[in-house]
C-alpha cells in the first residue's frame, strides 16, 4: 500500500508536469506560469524517485498497542481518514527510533529495522526493549546495532549513503538541535560528521519549511569532489533545495580554480588583508601632484589643481560610502569647481561688475561640462569606478601598488602576492568579497534599465487587458437574470497581471541565492570547516547575517596553512561566546586497528588530543612496507592490483604525496585501466588515486598510503594531513614506505 501511494503520487505529478510540456503558445504570462509549474513538478518526480529506494525502513511497536511504519518521507490515506501510512523520520513522533533503549524504551516496545532491496524486504532486526533480555553483548550507546555494523561493513559505492535508518542518539540530539544560533560540532574521523550534518539540513527545511523556504540553506564543503561525493543524500531524503558550494565557488560569476603555493593562500587568508584591501582602494583615490589642464572640443582650457582634486576627494572620504558610491560626491565636488573657472570666463562682467551669470545658468553649464569626455576621462583617472576584479588584478600585476598598499608586510611576503599569470585562486575569493564590500556597487544603470525594461512590460500588460476588453464573454444565464456581468480587466488591472507574471518568472531560492553575491541565508552550513582561513570566516558570516550556523570538522585534521586552529579563534570575532559546542565520540567507519596507527600520529599532534572509540574490532591488521625508492610505483601498482582483485566490488583509495601526483598517477593510470586519477577523480571507479586534499571528508573500503614521509614534508601540517590520510579506510590500510 505504501508504494502504492508512493506511485500515485509520483504518476501524479508526472502526469501534470507531461501536460505543462505539452502546452503550447499563450501570452507571456502563461508561458512563465508554466515554466514555474515545470519546476515544480519535475522536482517533485525527482523527490519521489529518490526515496523509491528504501522509502520504509523501520518499525515502533509501542506499549499501547500501537505500530508505527518509518520512512524517509510521510504518506497520508488520502482516500480514507488521512491517516499516516508512513511517518517521516523527521517527524517528533519518530524521534523514539532512535533513542529508544532497554534503560530508557520511551514507550517503546519493540524496534524493527527493515531491510529492502528496490521494492522487497529481503530481512529484518528486532530489537526487544526490555531491560531484562537485553543482550549482554550489545554495546549500550548504540541502537538497531545489527543494521549499523551491516550497513559499516557494506561496500562503498564512490557516492555517500544516507545514515536515516541508522542514526545513533548522539548524533540524532546534533540533527534535532535549534536553529538559532552557531553550533559546532567536533569530531574525529569516522564519526558521521558529514552525515549529520547533510540529516540535519534535510531536519531543518522539514522543521522550520516557512522560514527557511524564503531564505534558503547553504552547506559548504572543501572541494568539488566531496560535493560529488555526498550530491545524492539530501535528494534521498527528499530535499533537492539546498545549494551545494566549496568556498572556490561562494562569488558569483569567478571561476576560481588556478592553484598557487601553499604560502601565498596562506597570506591571502589573513586579517592583514583586510587592511591591504582598504589601502588598494584608497590608492586608486588619486591626487595629482600637479595641475592638470583639460582641453574642451572648443580649445578652451580648463585647471584643475592639486588642492582642488585633494579637497574634493577628502570630502568623498567624509562621506562614509563604499569607493564606487563616494564617486557621485567626488564628481560634484570637481565639476563645481570647473564650472566656477567657465563661468568666472564668460560671465565676468567688463566694467568690473558682478558675474553677468545666474545660478540657472551655472548649473547649465555643469550639465554640459559633466557629459565631456574629457572631464569624464579626468574623473575616472582620479576616482575610477572599479570591480572587485579590476582592484586585484591591477594590485597584484603591480609590485608597485603592492609595496604602497602593504607596508606592514615584509619583501617577501609581498613578493608571495606579486603574480604574473591570469585567473583566480580559491584563497582570492574572500578577497574578492572583502573588495566588493569596500568598492560597493553603483547600480544606478542597472536600476534605469530594470526600470524601462518594466515599463515596457506594464504597457504590454496593458495590451494583453485592453485586447480582453474587445473580446469579454457573456454568462448568457446571468445576463438573463439581469446579474452583474464581470469581465477579466474588472478582476485584475495592468499592474497586477504585471506582478503576477513577474511572480511566475521567479527563480528558486537556490538559484536567486547562488547568484546573488548579498544574498543572505536563513541557515549555512559548513563541512570540513577546520579549513577555512579568517577571511573565509567573514564571507561566510557576512552570507549569515543572522548567524544561524552549523560548524562541522576537526580541528586535529587542520591542513591549510592558514586554516582554523580553534573554535574560538574562529568564532568569537564574530559571535563572542555565543556558540555551543556538541562532540562526537564513536567512529564508525575506522576499524579499531586503523585507529590505534592514527591515535600515533594524533598524540604528534597534540597528546592532549584523544582519538575516537571506534565500534568494530578485529578487522585485518594494517601492514606497513618498506620498499626501494626506485621500485615505489612499480610496488604500488602491484600492491593496487592484489586490493582491487580482493575487494570485488569495493573501492580502493591510493593516497600519494601532492608532488608524486603525476608520477604515481600516471602509472597506475598505466596499470590499471579502472584507475582514477585527475583534478577531479570519478568516484565511482574501482581505484581511485588521490592527495590528502582531495580525500578529506571521503571514505574507501581500503586504502593505500604512498610515501608519508613526503606527505608529512610536504607542509608544515604534514602530522595533520597524514592522520587524515590514515583514517579514509573502512576495512584495511596498507602503507609503502620508500628507503
Amino acid at each position: 500500500m505504501l508504494y502504492d501511494r508512493l506511485d500515485g503520487l509520483r504518476e501524479q505529478a508526472a502526469r501534470r508536469l507531461t501536460g505543462e510540456l505539452r502546452a503550447t503558445g499563450g501570452t507571456l504570462q502563461a508561458r512563465s506560469q508554466r515554466d514555474s509549474a515545470v519546476r515544480m513538478y519535475a522536482d517533485q518526480v525527482e523527490q519521489y524517485s529518490a526515496v523509491e529506494s528504501g522509502l520504509c525502513f523501520g518499525r515502533l511497536d509501542t506499549d499501547d498497542g500501537g505500530r508505527h511504519y518509518i520512512g524517509r518521507i510521510g504518506i497520508f490515506d488520502t482516500a480514507g481518514d488521512y491517516d499516516p501510512l508512513l511517518m517521516d523520520w523527521r517527524a517528533p513522533a519518530a524521534r523514539a527510533f532512535y533513542l529508544a533503549t532497554a534503560a530508557n524504551p520511551q514507550g517503546v516496545r519493540r524496534r524493527r529495522h527493515l531491510r529492502t532491496r528496490q521494492r522487497k524486504v529481503t530481512g529484518f532486526n528486532d530489537e526487544v526493549l526490555d531491560i531484562a533480555t537485553a543482550s549482554p553483548t550489545a554495546h549500550e550507546e548504540l541502537t538497531g546495532e545489527a543494521s549499523l555494523l551491516a550497513a559499516l561493513d557494506a561496500g562503498r559505492t564512490g557516492r555517500m549513503r544516507d545514515i536515516v535508518e541508522t542514526i545513533q542518539a548522539e548524533q540524532d540530539r546534533i540533527i534535532r538541535a535549534d536553529l538559532p544560533g552557531v553550533l559546532v560540532v567536533q569530531g574525529g574521523p569516522g564519526t558521521g560528521k558529514t552525515a549529520v550534518a547533510l540529516h540535519r539540513a534535510a531536519y531543518l527545511l522539514y522543521t522550520h519549511r516557512q522560514q527557511l523556504s524564503t531564505r534558503g540553506v547553504l552547506l559548504v564543503g572543501p572541494n568539488a569532489t566531496f560535493l560529488r561525493y555526498i550530491s545524492q543524500v539530501l535528494p534521498t531524503l527528499a530535499e533537492t533545495g539546498v545549494l551545494l558550494r566549496t568556498p572556490a565557488d561562494l562569488f558569483p560569476g569567478v571561476d576560481a580554480r588556478r592553484t598557487e603555493p601553499a604560502g601565498t593562500a596562506a597570506l591571502k587568508g589573513q586579517p592583514v588583508m583586510v587592511d591591504v584591501l582598504a589601502a588598494a582602494v584608497r590608492d586608486r583615490q588619486w591626487v595629482p601632484d600637479e595641475p592638470l589642464e583639460i582641453e574642451l572640443p572648443q580649445r578652451e582650457i580648463l585647471r584643475l589643481d592639486p588642492e582642488t582634486a585633494r579637497a574634493a576627494r577628502d570630502r568623498a572620504r567624509r562621506s562614509g560610502r563604499p569607493h564606487n558610491l563616494a564617486r557621485a560626491v567626488f564628481d560634484i565636488e570637481i565639476v563645481h569647481a570647473l564650472a566656477d573657472q567657465v563661468a568666472e570666463r564668460i560671465g565676468a562682467d567688463p566694467l568690473g561688475g558682478e558675474n553677468l551669470l545666474d545660478e540657472a545658468d551655472v548649473a547649465e553649464i555643469r550639465r554640459e561640462l559633466r557629459d565631456e569626455p574629457e572631464v569624464r576621462a579626468v574623473l575616472d583617472q582620479l576616482w575610477p569606478v572599479l570591480t572587485p576584479q579590476r582592484l586585484l588584478a591591477d594590485l597584484f600585476a603591480d609590485p608597485d601598488r603592492i609595496a604602497a598598499a602593504a607596508p606592514a608586510l615584509t619583501d617577501a611576503e609581498r613578493a608571495l602576492l606579486l603574480r604574473a599569470e591570469s585567473g583566480w585562486t580559491p584563497a582570492d575569493v574572500p578577497l574578492l568579497d572583502e573588495a566588493a564590500e569596500l568598492l560597493g556597487e553603483d547600480d544606478r544603470a542597472a536600476q534605469a534599465r530594470r526600470e524601462r525594461i518594466r515599463a515596457f512590460q506594464r504597457e504590454y500588460a496593458e495590451g494583453v487587458l485592453e485586447i480582453a476588453r474587445g473580446s469579454r464573454s457573456i454568462d448568457v444565464e446571468d445576463e438573463a437574470e439581469g446579474g452583474e456581468i464581470l469581465g477579466v480587466t474588472d478582476l485584475i488591472d495592468a499592474d497586477r497581471l504585471l506582478e503576477r507574471q513577474e511572480e511566475a518568472e521567479r527563480l528558486t531560492t537556490a538559484q536567486r541565492a547562488a547568484a546573488d553575491r548579498s544574498w543572505a541565508f536563513g541557515h549555512v552550513i559548513v563541512d570540513e570547516a577546520q579549513e577555512l582561513s579568517p577571511l573565509a570566516w567573514r564571507l561566510l558570516m557576512r552570507r549569515c547575517p543572522s548567524r544561524s550556523m552549523t560548524i562541522v570538522g576537526d580541528v586535529a585534521q587542520t591542513g591549510a596553512l592558514a586554516g582554523t586552529p580553534s573554535w574560538a579563534d574562529a568564532l568569537e570575532p564574530y559571535v563572542a561566546q555565543r556558540w555551543r559546542l556538541e562532540e562526537l565520540t564513536v567512529s564508525y567507519r575506522t576499524p579499531a586497528e586503523i585507529m590505534a596507527v592514527a591515535a600515533d600520529v594524533l598524540a604528534q599532534i597534540d597528546p592532549a588530543l584523544r582519538p575516537p572509540r571506534s565500534v568494530r574490532v578485529g578487522g585485518t591488521p594494517p601492514w606497513d612496507r618498506a620498499v626501494p625508492s626506485d621500485r615505489l610505483a612499480a610496488e604500488l601498482v602491484d600492491a593496487a592490483a592484489r586490493e582491487a582483485a580482493d575487494l570485488g566490488d569495493g573501492r580502493l583509495g591510493v593516497i600519494v604525496p601532492a608532488g608524486r601526483v603525476d608520477e604515481l598517477g600516471a602509472a597506475l593510470a598505466a596499470a590499471l585501466p579502472e584507475a582514477a586519477v585527475g583534478e577531479h577523480p570519478e568516484l565511482e571507479s574501482t581505484v581511485v588515486v588521490l592527495t590528502v586534499a582531495q580525500a578529506k571528508g571521503l571514505e574507501f573500503d581500503a586504502v593505500l598510503l604512498a610515501d608519508p614521509d613526503q606527505i608529512v614534508s610536504e607542509s608544515k601540517r604534514g602530522k595533520s594531513d597524514l592522520y587524515v590520510a590514515l583514517t579514509r579506510a573502512t576495512k584495511r590500510l596498507g602503507i609503502l614506505r620508500p628507503t
